[in-house]
């Protein structure tokens, strides 16, 4: 299908590895211009080159002050106007409520709430003066169904969830739309920490613990980045334009939500 959004340009918070890079190469593939962000300049200088398509990494940790605007001006002062954001970090500390102080939490909320926030704020005024935009947040099905052991992604990915559902309902009239995908139980880096720490609890192997949690999907296996790219980047298309403020699940069943 084509996505009808060849030669505009898409930037990729956290993109460099995993489900955002899954769904770089998507939209790379569409025609996309596609700018990488992450930590890491070495394995981000890879990642774009293997996009092709012009795509290119900045580096940035855009949870610290003045870098989600450093990593912006970079962006658009070499490939111009930014369409589509895709925001993504990787997941706050496992552990129960109980586990963290203050300054946990607010590290989590920079990193997984506040830095999407940021970013969208700073594109958003020249996507309404264009007419089209899209805006795709990397949440957790922990927004439907809170996890145990994950007090901090239970709260902090439900206060983007809130925050992006308002403005959803502000923009789509001016033709920018803002969707969430949520993952399930995925084989990525970011599971493994998951997987220790439930190891660890239990007294079991992390082999055994990922088993038990593959048992625990209704499809039975734990999800790909190859499940979840399309998914995203058909949500940045022109064909979803009637799309919005959306909680879209790619978790194999998972969820046990009715909605």
């Amino acid at each position: 299908m084509d996505l009808g959004i060849s030669g505009r340009v898409a930037l990729v918070l956290g993109g460099s590895k995993g489900l955002a890079y899954s769904t770089a190469r998507h939209l790379a593939a569409a025609g996309v211009r596609v700018v990488l962000n992450g930590r890491d300049a070495e394995a981000g200088a890879a990642a774009a080159a293997g996009l092709g398509h012009g795509a290119f990494f900045v580096q940035g940790d855009v949870s610290q002050p003045g870098v989600t605007a450093r990593v912006i001006a970079e962006a658009q002062a070499r490939a111009g106007q930014i369409s589509i954001l895709v925001t993504n970090a990787g997941g706050p500390p496992t552990g129960r409520f109980t586990d963290h102080d203050t300054e946990t939490w607010r590290h989590a909320l920079e990193t997984n709430m506040l830095s999407a926030i940021s970013a969208t704020q700073m594109l958003l005024p020249d996507m309404i003066a264009d007419g089209f935009g899209r805006i795709v947040n990397i949440t957790s099905f922990a927004v439907k169904e809170p996890y145990p052991n994950m007090a901090l992604a239970n709260s902090v990915r439900a206060g983007l969830t809130g925050a992006m559902a308002t403005l959803a309902r502000e923009t789509v009239a001016q033709g920018v739309t803002v969707n969430n995908v949520l993952p399930g139980l995925m084989a990525t880096g970011a599971l493994d920490r998951v997987i220790r720490a439930k190891a660890k609890r239990e007294g079991i192997t992390e082999t055994e613990a990922a088993a038990a949690m593959a048992g625990s999907v209704p499809a039975q296996r734990l999800g790909t980045a190859e499940d979840f790219g399309p998914i995203a980047a058909f949500l940045c298309s022109v064909h979803a334009g009637y799309i919005t403020g959306q909680n879209i699940a790619v978790d194999g069943g998972l969820t046990r939500g009715l909605l």
